[in-house]
C-alpha cells in the first residue's frame, strides 16, 4: 500500500495538469457552429476573418442596424430628458454589439476600441446621478459615427 500511494499522487497531479492544459480548447467535431452548418463543413472550409455569430453579410448588417436603432432611440430619450428610459435602451447595445464586436475587433482595432470606450463611457453617464445631458449626446454621436463607420463592406 505505501508504494501505491506515490503513483496515485503522481498520476492525479499528471490528470490534474492535462485536464488544465486542455480545459479552454474543444475539439472542432464537437462543436455545431451557430449557424447551423455541420462541424464537418466548418472544418473543411475554415473562414479566419468571419465572426461566428454573423457570418453572412445580411447577419452582419442586421446587427449594424440593430446597434443603430438602440444608439437612435438612446439619443430620442436623453434629448428629451428620460434618462431612465435612454438606460434601459442603451442596455440592448450589448446584445447586439457581441455578435458583430470580433469582425470589427478584426477589421478595424482602433475603431473597436473606440467603440468599447464610447460605450462604456455613455454607460458610466447615464449611470449618474444627475447625467450630464450634452455629454452623453456627444458620446452617443461619436459612437454612431464609429459604427456607421465600421458598418461599411
Amino acid at each position: 500500500m505505501n508504494r501505491f500511494n506515490p503513483l496515485l499522487i503522481v498520476a492525479l497531479i499528471s490528470m490534474m495538469a492535462l485536464v488544465g492544459c486542455n480545459n479552454g480548447e474543444q475539439s472542432s467535431t464537437t462543436q455545431t457552429p451557430p449557424d447551423g452548418t455541420s462541424a464537418s463543413q466548418t472544418a473543411a472550409s475554415p473562414t479566419p476573418t468571419s465572426t461566428p455569430t454573423a457570418t453572412t453579410p445580411a447577419a452582419a448588417t442586421s446587427q449594424f442596424q440593430g446597434l443603430q436603432g438602440v444608439v437612435t432611440n438612446t439619443k430620442a430619450a436623453v434629448s428629451g430628458g428620460n434618462f431612465s428610459k435612454a438606460k434601459g435602451e442603451f442596455d440592448k447595445f450589448e446584445d447586439f454589439w457581441s455578435k458583430v464586436e470580433d469582425g470589427v475587433k478584426v477589421k478595424s482595432p482602433t475603431t473597436y476600441k473606440e467603440i468599447e470606450d464610447k460605450a462604456d463611457e455613455i454607460k458610466a453617464g447615464l449611470k449618474a446621478s444627475a447625467p450630464n445631458k450634452q455629454q452623453v449626446l456627444t458620446a452617443l454621436e461619436v459612437l454612431n459615427k464609429d459604427i456607421t463607420s465600421v458598418a461599411k463592406p
